[in-house]
């Protein structure tokens, strides 16, 4: 059996946000070998399953990694299998760094997105990640459970995100990881979270060495992933530290089948019987 994790965005999705169809016949036929999939993204779990259920890949071996790897979902049995949170003092603590720099933040019920206000980041974010939006002015004090994760978004100056790194860095050490998704997403979650812990946990709970696993993506948060894999793949879209850090770059970019391409290709070179 091998597992092969995959980023959404930028990766496994195309440019419309959807799994095209060549994508969705490599992904069938590498499930019905008896291998793992595992979408592993930023996005909360609802947004995942999403994804899953309007592509249609209902077959079975489908894992989900979420919110960076703070949550871990197994499909088949409509279970939770790990969970790291965030303490409420520590959302308190970086919605006021936030505020103090004019800068949006926003945090998570177990199906909803968290804010103080519907402002052109919401939007943009929510256009894509399709969760219902509740209003609160403290996080902390608002929430009943202790979130997965909090995103600080700048659609316009990115600088106003790294001055809020600066501000929490030693605040930070210990108690926070964070992480960019994309040039304007900031992803904030527990230290011991992160999608290559997770690729260690999941080969951990089948048994499967990380030489029999594969990780794609295209941003930083897809770095650990992919060093943590046996075979770490680029996009040819992704970012250039993205790219340094794999062992292939696909020839072809996500709205082109790049993934299916480059794994039909490493499937040619070392194949592998099906299960019978």
């Amino acid at each position: 059996m091998k597992i092969l994790f995959t980023d959404l965005d930028g990766t496994l999705l195309n440019n419309e946000s959807k799994v095209s169809a060549g994508t969705k016949a490599f992904l069938n036929d590498f499930l019905a070998e008896g291998n793992k999939l595992v979408f592993s993204s930023g996005r909360p779990l609802d947004s995942i399953l999403e994804v899953k259920e309007q592509s249609g890949l209902n077959a079975p071996g489908i894992l989900i990694i979420a919110d960076n790897g703070a949550l871990i979902y197994d499909c088949d049995r409509r279970k939770k299998i790990l969970e790291l949170t965030l303490p409420l003092s520590y959302v308190a603590y970086l919605q006021k760094e936030a505020d103090l720099l004019g800068l949006h933040i926003h945090t998570y019920t177990q199906d909803s997105v968290v804010c103080s206000r519907e402002d052109e980041a919401l939007r943009f974010y929510r256009s894509r990640v399709h969760l219902p939006f509740i209003q609160a002015d403290d996080y902390a004090a608002f929430l009943t459970e202790e979130p997965y994760k909090m995103l600080a978004i700048d659609l316009h100056d990115r600088t106003k995100l790294l001055t809020f790194c600066d501000r929490i860095a030693d605040w930070a050490q210990g108690k926070v990881q964070y992480l960019f998704s994309n040039d304007w997403y900031l992803e904030l979650f527990h230290p011991a979270a992160g999608k290559g812990n997770a690729v260690h946990f999941l080969c951990d709970h089948f048994h499967v060495p990380l030489s029999d696993t594969y990780a794609a993506g295209d941003a930083d948060n897809d770095i650990s992933m992919i060093q943590a894999a046996g075979c770490g793949i680029a996009m040819a879209n992704a970012a250039p530290e993205v790219k340094e850090a794999a062992d292939i770059v696909t020839r072809l970019d996500n709205d082109k089948d790049g993934l299916a391409d480059c794994m039909r290709r490493i499937s040619s070179l070392h194949p592998h019987t099906p299960r019978t």
